[in-house]
C-alpha cells in the first residue's frame, strides 16, 4: 500500500503516523500573477492616492497565471487560468477517508510545520461564508507589525485562492507584483468531515516568515468571518471615499505611528 507522508507527527499531537497519509516531498507552488487592473481607493491619506477612473472595484477582477516556478523567481509575461496543486497530490485521499475529522486535520497540521508553509483548516460554513463575502469584496489591505513600524500588505480574495503582496510592490509593479504568500482551500472533504483545508505557500521568505504568513491567514480570515471587522472591508470595496486606514489599525489594536 503506498504511503503519503514522510516524517513523524509531533508525540504531543497525535500517535499518528505521518508516513500514513501525507506524500513527500512537497511540491513548489504554482504561482499566481496580480491582475492587469488596479482597484481605486482611498486610505485616509495613510498610503498615496490612486487616480484611477474606475469607482469602484470591477466584479471580475483577478486573472491568475500559473508559472510552476521555485519560490522566489521571477513571474514570466502572459496569464493563464492558475493551476493549483491538487490535493492528492498531497495526500492519499482515499486513505485520508478512513480517518476522523480531528486526526486528518492533525495531520495535515503537522505536515506543513517548518516547510516554509502554512497548513490550517476550517469548517465548511465558514469558508461559504467567506467565499460568498469575497464575490463582491475581493481586496483588503492588513498592516503588519514589524517593532517599530508597519510593512502592509495588500490581499486580493478569489476563492478557493488569497493572494498577498507588499501594497508598496503592487503599487509600484502592478501586474508583476510577485505574491509573497499564496493561500489555497481544497473542499474535498468539506461534505463528508465538514472541514476544509488550507494550505499557504511562503512564496518570498526573505520578506515574509512562516509566523507572519500565520497570522497574516488568520487576520484576513477574521476580517472577512467576523461581522463588525466584514464592515471595513466592505467600506474599502464599497465605500472607498470613507475608509480610513486608522480604523483597521484600531480593529486590531495597532499604535498608530
Amino acid at each position: 500500500m503506498r504511503s503519503l507522508l514522510t516524517g513523524v507527527l509531533r508525540s504531543s499531537k497525535s500517535s499518528i503516523s505521518r508516513s500514513s497519509l501525507c506524500r513527500s516531498p512537497l511540491p513548489p507552488p504554482s504561482l499566481p500573477c496580480f491582475s492587469s487592473r488596479k482597484p481605486y481607493f482611498r486610505v485616509g491619506g495613510f498610503f498615496s492616492h490612486e487616480t484611477l477612473t474606475q469607482k469602484a472595484i470591477p466584479g471580475d477582477f483577478l486573472k491568475w497565471a500559473a508559472m510552476g516556478f521555485q519560490r522566489g523567481s521571477r513571474f514570466a509575461a502572459g496569464y493563464t487560468p492558475l493551476q493549483p496543486k491538487p490535493l492528492d497530490s498531497i495526500i492519499d485521499i482515499e486513505r485520508a477517508k478512513t480517518r476522523s475529522t480531528e486526526d486528518l486535520v492533525s495531520i495535515w497540521d503537522d505536515y506543513h510545520l517548518g516547510r516554509g508553509h502554512v497548513g490550517a483548516s476550517m469548517k465548511a460554513k465558514l469558508y461559504h461564508l467567506m467565499e460568498q463575502r469575497s464575490i463582491n469584496c475581493r481586496h483588503f489591505v492588513i498592516p503588519l507589525w514589524r517593532g517599530s513600524g508597519y510593512a502592509n500588505m495588500f490581499i486580493q480574495v478569489q476563492m478557493p485562492h488569497i493572494l498577498f503582496t507588499g501594497l508598496e510592490d503592487y503599487k509600484a509593479r502592478g501586474t508583476q507584483a510577485s505574491p509573497y504568500f499564496t493561500v489555497t482551500h481544497y473542499t474535498e472533504f468539506s461534505e463528508s468531515k465538514d472541514v476544509v483545508l488550507i494550505r499557504g505557500d511562503v512564496v518570498f521568505t526573505s520578506k515574509l516568515s512562516d509566523s507572519e504568513a500565520r497570522w497574516l491567514l488568520d487576520t484576513v480570515q477574521s476580517f472577512y468571518l467576523n461581522d463588525v471587522r466584514y464592515k471595513l472591508v466592505e467600506r474599502f470595496n464599497k465605500e472607498t471615499h470613507e475608509f480610513e486606514f486608522k480604523d483597521v489599525l484600531q480593529a486590531l489594536e495597532m499604535p498608530t505611528v
